[in-house]
């Protein structure tokens, strides 16, 4: 029979090789759910046997919550840039001078996309990820290892075994166009600043501090070059061709190229087919397909002098303004849309785009049926990037920014150190309140199926629901009246409210639609307040010692608590039943092996970082302290321990124990 320890090192082999199969070769073996199972047999073993602990293993993607600082890393070879052109004659007078400089000596171009993301750098050493260092510089990166773990069709371990021992390999992660877009909508449903293209969202999201935030938003990644002694080829493209064998991805658009002409017709072939492609592409790259030719080609101070990139155009069209528009968020923010003459832009009808505020209308002088320019490019958001006043009518007026709320008529008030007015009557505007609806009944707040914009809408002007916590009166009486609610649609939403009783606490924070209080700042309120009485009484200063939680988000929180409406939904929904705290179960220590115990964290870890073992000795009953005294117990010292905590406890006698042996401690 097979034990835990064979059934683990089974079951980690074989979600590597699903993983592979779904993220990097597009074609998986199982479905989702069988998928989900064996992965959740695998992080029970693995919870039940933490001495068998492994920063490879395949349930180390989700990431995790506790913060940490990126650390900088010199790069082992400089990560130049590429020289540019956005003209095919660049590009065939850049591999004429490749002619001459070969003199006159055959070569190889390889073809490749240039996938418009953020560059990344990865290390590996005996067939296993060590490090992932962002561009940076060009000199030296910042260290976003635990980040890039989350990456599913990124290789941890690699396949086969004809990898060379040490090798630095070279790629782009990208935010795939439907990960990019389910992302932009729940930003503008929190009203967040929306990403302008996946290139800045990829950017963001590999340098956000929460790695579990970072595994959500469906980051994926390109190969296109590795480098390092020993490596199996002499030439750029079977390399690559090998690398992918290792479990990379690598595009299947690779092709080698022997002619300028051939070049000619690449560039043409992808200005077109580039726009049926599931990631962002701004480009085309081009390189001389030897390594030895590399080599003797060289560089130049920037950029190496064996490739190329073409960038391709921005599209963009002339299109006339019809009017501007001032819509009402949720929180208030009022945003100036420019409602366009349809015009046909990178396969989609653009009729609609933000104008985003008051200094960026400025900025561009919009008059009255201005002929306008719109840009997408490699940005999906349409833009307006400028005016064509030669076509500008001889009495056509400025659009000026509105004075008074465009739904209520209340007096704007503008946003201090910002360029946003918002609208202050937040409980008599009709748009903020559904808004709030709205929101609150989102799949990732309270998930009340069967409420939408519309219904939303519908539930605030029929006067049946003015504030959240109206939610929980309504009836199937009360939903009948309502014009389109037939029997079925009212049970559906009924029994989505009888459900939204049992979603956690820090769904409901989020939910409650207190300004800045995204989903993240939710988590991290609801773990450290416990309950909403906590929240609700929390000083200035006790708010900002939550970790993320600074002085902008703090007043919000207060500010929010200071209104009677609000005090009192919280106790209209206490009674109705919603989740007002962490459950008990959550507060209560998993074990209590470290019980009465005061521990000293001390070094650097493999297993785990500082904050994940300060968890874990709360979780067992234990106490952190950062600094050496009596009263501690022993001390879990890492690698580089400082030496000031390891002679102050030799002088006390207090034990020091290494990860290892604090491991095996646990239950």
């Amino acid at each position: 029979m097979e034990n835990d320890h064979d059934r683990i090192l089974r079951l980690r082999k074989e979600i590597n090789g699903h993983n592979h199969s779904y993220y990097v070769e597009n074609s998986p073996t199982i479905t989702d759910r069988e998928f989900d199972i064996l992965v959740k047999e695998l992080e029970a073993l693995e919870a039940k046997h933490p001495e068998l602990y492994d920063p490879y293993s395949p349930t180390q993607r989700v990431g995790s919550d506790l913060a940490k600082e990126f650390e900088k890393a010199a790069h082992i070879y400089p990560m130049l840039s590429l020289g540019n052109t956005y003209d095919i004659p660049d590009v065939d007078a850049f591999l004429t001078r490749v002619k001459d400089s070969l003199e006159g000596e055959a070569f190889t171009i390889v073809g490749e996309l240039k996938y418009d993301g953020t560059s990344i750098s990865l290390i590996y050493e005996n067939g296993r990820l060590v490090r992932a260092v962002t561009r940076g510089d060009g000199e030296k990166g910042d260290i976003v290892t635990e980040n890039v773990k989350t990456i599913k069709s990124i290789p941890l371990v690699l396949n086969g075994d004809n990898w060379p021992r040490e090798f630095e390999i070279r790629g782009e992660i990208v935010m795939p166009w439907k990960e990019f877009d389910r992302l932009n909508e729940e930003r503008a449903f929190n009203e967040e600043p929306l990403f302008a293209n996946p290139r800045n969202a990829a950017s963001g999201t590999l340098k956000m501090l929460d790695s579990k935030e970072v595994a959500r938003r469906g980051l994926d990644a390109y190969f296109y070059y590795i480098l390092g002694p020993g490596l199996p080829f002499d030439n750029h493209y079977d390399n690559m061709m090998a690398v992918k064998s290792w479990g990379f991805k690598v595009s299947e658009h690779m092709t080698c190229i022997d002619s300028i002409e051939e070049v000619d017709n690449f560039i043409n072939y992808w200005d077109i087919e580039r726009k049926k492609l599931p990631v962002a592409t701004d480009g085309l790259v081009f390189k001389i397909n030897s390594l030895r030719q590399q080599l003797n080609l060289g560089f130049t101070a920037k950029s190496p002098r064996w490739a190329i990139a073409y960038k391709f155009a921005a599209e963009r069209a002339l299109t006339e303004l019809r009017f501007v528009s001032f819509e009402v968020g949720r929180m208030g923010l009022v945003t100036p849309v420019s409602n366009l003459e349809p015009v046909l832009l990178s396969g989609t009808i653009v009729k609609r785009a933000s104008l985003h505020n008051e200094d960026i209308m400025n900025k561009l002088d919009i008059h009255e049926h201005d002929m306008l320019w719109v840009e997408k490019g490699g940005e999906i958001i349409p833009k307006i990037t400028g005016v064509d006043t030669a076509q500008r009518k001889p009495d056509a007026n400025k659009v000026h920014f509105v004075t008074h709320c465009p739904s209520c008529g209340t007096k704007l008030v503008r946003v201090e150190g910002e360029a946003a007015w918002v609208c202050p009557n937040k409980y008599g505007c009709a748009p903020q309140i559904a808004g709030r609806i709205e929101h609150f009944v989102g799949r990732r707040m309270m998930n009340i199926d069967g409420i939408g914009e519309e219904l939303a809408t519908q539930l605030m002007e029929s006067g049946l629901v003015t504030t959240i916590a109206d939610i929980y009166d309504l009836t199937l009486e009360k939903l009948l009246t309502l014009e389109g609610i037939a029997n079925k649609g009212a049970e559906k939403i009924l029994e989505g409210i009888r459900s939204s009783l049992s979603v956690p606490f820090d769904r409901v924070v989020y939910a409650l639609s207190i300004p800045f209080v995204g989903e993240t700042v939710a988590k991290k309120l609801a773990k450290a307040v416990v309950n909403i009485d906590n929240l609700m009484n929390a000083s200035h200063e006790e708010l900002e010692a939550i970790p993320d939680i600074g002085p902008r988000i703090a007043d919000s929180i207060i500010d929010y608590f200071k209104s009677s409406i609000n005090r009192e939904n919280i106790e209209r929904l206490r009674v109705a039943g919603v989740q007002m705290s962490l459950p008990e179960e959550t507060l209560t220590p998993s074990g209590d092996v470290f019980l009465g115990k005061t521990i000293v964290i001390s070094g650097t870890f493999s297993h785990h970082s500082r904050d994940e073992y300060k968890t874990i000795i709360e979780q067992n009953g234990g106490k952190n302290a950062g600094s050496v005294s009596k009263k501690t117990d022993f001390i879990l010292a890492g690698e580089n321990m400082g030496p000031a905590k390891l002679e102050k406890a030799q002088q006390l006698g207090i034990p020091v124990i290494d990860e290892k042996t604090f491991l095996s401690m646990l239950p």
